[in-house]
């Protein structure tokens, strides 16, 4: 009886490490709950649309074999210390071959570490956060198993300085949440306007925390402080507050910020006061191409629902996991280090919904962050608030999307 019971046990390890053998693992990270969860949960539910695509091909090919991806979530609900526990549990698993995910730049900072003290080949995606990837450079880092695959903090906050001086503006204040995403996010902004010429004035730098839901004080400084439009750095539906409480001041100056500005939980908690709200984007939810046509639809009808809750993050999971799956069929190999050295050189481009890749990171160079991060200024555009989307910003953009995409 024992022996028999030995047996069965026996045979079902074997069936369990022969599965796993087969498979690419690959875990999705970011807050799937709590605030900034309408990114967690699109950056999810994209890198999803891709793996099952993948997996419905057969998978990726790996010598004679193809091997399907098979998905590890974990939901770090958008809290710094969860957020290091699940990397700690991640980076002790033996065969894992990457993560793809993480939101909130003080969960990177929080966890991150952990994946790189083993050598774990990550894609962060959508955190932008400046300091998710500088805190490698400063630190001289010689040999780094993280990417981002999301426009950083430095392109937006110098688009956003960019685009209040194109509006001929003098005079601007500056509204971030207490987050590291938000300190940072004022810390870039602020760097901008000074290598942008100091053509704005900084009237006013005020903070707000998670969960306030008045917006008075600080407007007031930046109403009689005489600014001509407000820059604004945070995370979740505080934001909408701002939108919300400008309108009960009577204040029509226009409101810039980062992407996040894009998120459902702000348009919809803004409601009308919301438009016109200008923030940059990686992509807009607008048919222009059959391929951004294709994802969109498959979207919709897998989750069931008529928006995306945070475009840019589920096209940034999608584009991440194609990526990914590119540097497993290069290295031949799912060993997270061979992966790490094939993002690093990719041969092949990689056709995206964002965009066809081609070598979108470089060996790491510690003088050099960039080395490790996908995208770059041409890559990005305004987005602004409509009727509860968001839409072009410049029709020129939206023009020359359609006709990259033709060639």
């Amino acid at each position: 009886m024992k022996k028999t019971i030995w047996a069965a046990l026996t045979m079902g390890v074997f069936t369990f490490q022969a599965y796993a053998a087969d498979t690419v693992k690959i875990a999705l990270t970011g807050p799937f709950t709590g605030g900034s969860a309408p990114m967690g949960v699109s950056m999810r539910d994209g890198a999803k649309l891709a793996i099952d695509e993948i997996n419905r091909a057969g998978g990726i090919q790996v010598g004679a074999n193809k091997m399907k991806i098979e998905v590890v979530e974990r939901d770090d609900e958008g809290k710094n210390e969860r957020g290091a526990l699940i990397a700690q549990e991640l980076s002790s698993m033996g065969d894992l071959s990457g993560v793809i995910g993480t939101v909130n730049t003080g969960v990177v900072l929080a966890g991150d570490k952990y994946f790189q003290e083993k050598g774990i080949t990550k894609i962060i995606t959508p955190a932008a956060g400046s300091a998710s990837m500088t805190q490698w450079s400063k630190a001289g880092v010689k040999d780094l198993s993280i990417f981002r695959f999301s426009a950083d903090d430095g392109i937006q906050s110098a688009m956003v300085v960019e685009d209040a001086i194109n509006r001929k503006l003098t005079k601007v204040a500056i509204l971030h949440d207490s987050t590291n995403y938000g300190v940072s996010g004022r810390d870039d902004l602020l760097d901008q306007i000074k290598k942008q010429g100091n053509k704005l004035q900084v009237v006013a730098t005020e903070k707000f925390n998670i969960g306030d839901k008045d917006m008075t004080a600080q407007l007031l400084k930046a109403k009689f402080g005489g600014a001509q439009a407000i820059l604004i750095w945070g995370i979740g539906p505080e934001m909408a507050a701002v939108s919300n409480g400008m309108a009960k001041l009577r204040m029509k100056q226009p409101l810039i910020g980062g992407w996040t500005l894009s998120m459902s939980n702000y348009i919809d908690n803004a409601g009308k006061n919301g438009n016109g709200t200008l923030m940059p984007q990686t992509f807009i939810e607008d048919p222009i191409t059959p391929k951004v046509k294709s994802f969109i639809d498959s979207y919709h009808k897998t989750y069931g629902v008529s928006r995306i809750p945070s475009p840019m993050s589920a096209a940034q999971g999608y584009d991440a996991v194609y990526v990914f799956a590119a540097a497993v069929k290069q290295a031949q190999s799912t060993d997270t280090h061979k992966i790490k050295d094939a993002l690093e050189d990719l041969r092949d481009p990689v056709k995206g919904v964002i965009a066809t890749w081609k070598q979108p990171y470089g060996k790491w160079d510690p003088a050099n962050e960039q080395t490790h991060e996908a995208f770059r200024r041409a890559q990005v555009m305004m987005g602004m608030v409509q009727d509860g989307r968001v839409v072009f910003a410049n029709k020129a953009d939206r023009q020359r999307l359609i006709k990259a995409a033709g060639k």
